[in-house]
């Protein structure tokens, strides 16, 4: 098969604002700038973009779609996204759980995966 995931689009209000959220929060550096569409890129080129895209229209509901990102010291992790601006959203979690949800500055979901545990 000739198909690789090349980048995820995430849908934003503020540009400027989610290109500084998650540069800070990926450590990935701006690839192809732009004001309505901004390429980030892992500087050592091991994982997929993940690409900004302007839209006027604010998120409403659950993300169809969502990140997780994995972190050897998930706590420290989480206070370092809270710190760059994400939030905690409340969330039904089940007891063994390995993640925490959290929203980038437009509201987007996405999870931090404890990377110790075991996992399925």
């Amino acid at each position: 098969m000739g198909l690789y995931v090349g980048s995820t689009v995430i849908n934003v209000t503020d540009v400027e604002r989610a290109t500084a959220f998650w540069t800070a929060a990926l450590g990935y550096v701006v690839r192809s700038p732009g004001t309505d569409f901004v390429v980030l890129t892992d500087p050592h080129r091991r994982w997929s973009n993940v690409s900004l895209q302007l839209t006027d229209k604010p998120k409403q509901g659950l993300n169809r779609l969502h990140l997780d990102l994995y972190a050897a010291d998930q706590a420290a992790e989480v206070a370092r996204l809270l710190a760059l601006g994400a939030t905690r959203i409340p969330w039904e979690y089940p007891p063994d759980a390995d993640f925490v949800v959290l929203t980038d500055p437009d509201g987007n979901e996405f999870c931090v995966i404890d990377s110790n545990q075991p996992q399925d």
